[in-house]
């Protein structure tokens, strides 16, 4: 659950952040992965819908995918083999980048720094799964990707800079590393195509995937103990009519 036009978000430092009103007042604390957000004004919990779990480990498949593609499965003579596992990440990444994108359903900058780059990954890996269907050249999708990849490399710098999430560094650089993927993505399927620098390219993306992978399950962890005394409003609904 989110409040809307009653409070703005703001000096996201740490993973503790002060959240003012509209009149600059300090009203609260959040911590951006407990998926709760203190309010002194109300004396209370206010809960916002976090979905980030999924998202990462959508991501961590997907860049596990893309490393095992480019290191044997480019001389694949049976491209199509590889589309399922594209598409299936292309289809996850969509869904939810699109609607963090379209609801903003978590605190401020962390909607723009998960919620657009996982849409992008999200398109990316779907049209690249059409292509391996279709036996269409990965060309174009290579060239979308850098692009994309400059995007993941700026949102890893700010966030180092500003000092977001829990692990700012740890998070900065995995955005950085997966950026650098995508920005070497062309070159490596059709300029450096000796095996060495398939191994360099994977062994990146390896260690891009392994950043999201412990951000990810943690999170998977942690929210088990954080939203275990959510209710649903349906529910809460019914309780308050008896």
């Amino acid at each position: 659950m989110r409040e809307t036009g009653k409070y703005s978000w703001g000096n996201y430092l740490k993973s503790d952040c002060d959240i003012s009103d509209n009149n600059g007042r300090i009203t609260g604390k959040q911590n951006y992965f407990s998926g709760y957000i203190n309010l002194k004004k109300e004396g209370g919990k206010v809960m916002f819908i976090d979905y980030l779990t999924i998202m990462l480990i959508n991501l961590v498949a997907g860049l596990f995918l893309l490393a095992y593609y480019v290191y044997r499965g480019i001389d694949d003579p049976d491209q199509r083999r590889w589309a399922p596992g594209f598409a299936i990440t292309g289809i996850i990444g969509l869904a939810t980048g699109l609607h963090m994108v379209l609801t903003w359903p978590l605190p401020g900058p962390f909607n723009i720094a998960f919620g657009e780059t996982e849409l992008l990954f999200g398109v990316l890996f779907l049209a690249a799964s059409l292509a391996l269907a279709l036996n269409w050249s990965l060309f174009s999708v290579s060239i979308y990707a850098l692009f994309a990849g400059f995007v993941a490399i700026e949102v890893g710098v700010r966030i180092v800079n500003k000092g977001l999430t829990q692990e700012p560094l740890i998070a900065g650089i995995g955005f950085i590393i997966t950026g650098l993927t995508g920005v070497f993505l062309a070159p490596v399927l059709y300029w450096l195509k000796g095996r060495p620098y398939r191994i360099i390219f994977a062994v990146l993306v390896i260690a891009a995937a392994l950043i999201w992978a412990f951000i990810g399950y943690g999170a998977y962890w942690s929210h088990f103990d954080t939203f275990a005394k959510w209710v649903p409003a349906t529910l809460k609904a019914a309780a308050a009519a008896k």
